[in-house]
């Protein structure tokens, strides 16, 4: 006997039992809120495929009791959207879920708008496209905006393991190693519903008795699998790899190390990655390189794989033949390391806040100079405590054009009087 349709079998009823999401789900979070006080609006939830919003539109109406409809924008005609208009003027509320929700049409958006604005309808617009660039103006200022996040593999992980333990569902004597459970989690991409997909196929051609090995479940080729594990020493090596590669300002071994983790799948660790390498490596050699790291990877995470390969190619190209320096990494290290070792600290008094009642009897804020009425913005006063007059964080490293500007700024003010 096989399983049918374990996704909808397995969809949750109530919004805690929603896996991943913890921005928004638990004690104080939004979602959790919205049930607790019965008070629905209308939103959009974007995120990648898979990672929960229907489920989460699906578990609020149930909360709620409301009734749930589902409309795709790419073919909802006007009699779609009107009838559920219609329904919701008759009967109680309805949660309508708008799939697809960046295509929908302006006319259709024209009917929509006031049916939002006074509450007629609650709408979840569902997207995997960036609402604050794919959605018009109109409707987007009608409707909070939540990004569902990736799902991490210890939660899918979990999960599997806890569905597999449900013999009403899973009444066949199936024994699957462990180890395909973590790769079916790793190489699921955060996609919830590809894992459970996945576990159904083995469960529905696997005999009674049967041992899934890791061996004969890469065997049945059920689609780009990877036997490595993110959490072991291939992945961490290639993420190090990759960094000093960049560091190092060899192109070719980064783009190399670039293929090997964009080949795991792990889209969301590499790219925390370049943005810390941004700043660690980089720096204030070539600061506009933050924003062209960040511009890179919404990029990638909007078209997502395979072709978010491309806009990261071209930033790690940039990183690598980049100019670096960590002087700032270094300055604030020994900034940290100044005030663990010394802790006691008085602030000058001129600089402290005035801005209350009471602030100039205490001496708050009096002598103060401001730069701005001085020639060239700057006058020469106190700004570090007394113990750490002439104490220097920041050393420009002058080997870049940038730092050396910096350098040359920085010794004009010392010259002032």
């Amino acid at each position: 006997m096989t399983m049918r349709n374990l996704i909808n079998k397995l969809r949750p009823k109530t919004i805690s039992e929603v896996v991943g999401q913890k921005h928004l789900i638990g004690d104080g979070k939004i979602l959790t809120k919205i049930i607790q006080t019965n008070n629905m609006f209308s939103f959009i939830l974007y995120g990648q495929p898979g990672i929960g919003k229907t489920t989460i539109a699906s578990a609020l109406a149930n909360e709620l009791n409301f009734k749930f409809k589902i409309l795709n924008a790419v073919n909802c005609s006007k009699k779609d959207l009107t009838d559920v208009i219609e329904e919701s003027k008759r009967f109680k509320k309805i949660i309508l879920l708008l799939d697809e929700f960046h295509r929908l049409t302006k006319p259709l958006q024209d009917i929509l708008l006031p049916e939002i604005e006074y509450e007629n309808i609650f709408v979840i617009g569902c997207t995997t496209q960036n609402p604050y660039h794919s959605v018009a103006p109109a409707i987007r200022s009608r409707l909070k905006i939540f990004e569902l996040k990736q799902i991490e593999k210890k939660e899918i992980y979990t999960y599997l393991r806890t569905i597999s333990n449900n013999i009403e569902i899973f009444n066949k004597n199936i024994n699957i190693d462990d180890e395909v459970y973590k790769i079916i989690s790793q190489n699921s991409y955060g996609d919830l519903r590809f894992a459970i997909n996945t576990l159904e196929i083995i469960y529905n051609i696997s005999e009674e008795n049967e041992v899934i090995s890791k061996e004969k479940f890469l065997n049945l080729s059920l689609g780009n699998f990877k036997s490595y594990d993110k959490d072991g020493d291939y992945f961490y090596n290639a993420i190090s790899a990759l960094q000093k590669s960049i560091r190092g300002s060899d192109v070719d071994a980064a783009l190399y190390y670039l293929a090997l983790l964009i080949d795991s799948g792990d889209l969301e660790t590499l790219c925390r990655r370049l943005y810390v390498i941004a700043y660690e490596d980089i720096g204030l050699a070539n600061p506009n390189i933050g924003s062209f790291v960040h511009a890179a990877i919404e990029s990638s995470k909007s078209l997502g794989l395979p072709e978010a390969r491309i806009p990261l190619a071209n930033i790690v190209i940039q990183l690598a033949l980049s100019q670096k320096s960590n002087s700032a990494m270094v300055a604030i290290d020994k900034a940290l390391t100044e005030i663990k070792n010394n802790p006691k600290f008085e602030i000058p008094n001129h600089l402290k806040d005035n801005h209350y009642s009471g602030a100039e009897k205490l001496g708050a804020g009096l002598g103060y100079k401001y730069p701005h009425n001085y020639p060239n913005n700057y006058i020469k006063q106190q700004y570090l405590p007394n113990n750490l007059i002439n104490k220097r964080f920041y050393e420009p490293n002058i080997s870049n054009k940038n730092e050396k500007i910096l350098k040359l700024y920085q010794d004009f003010l010392k010259s002032l009087k």
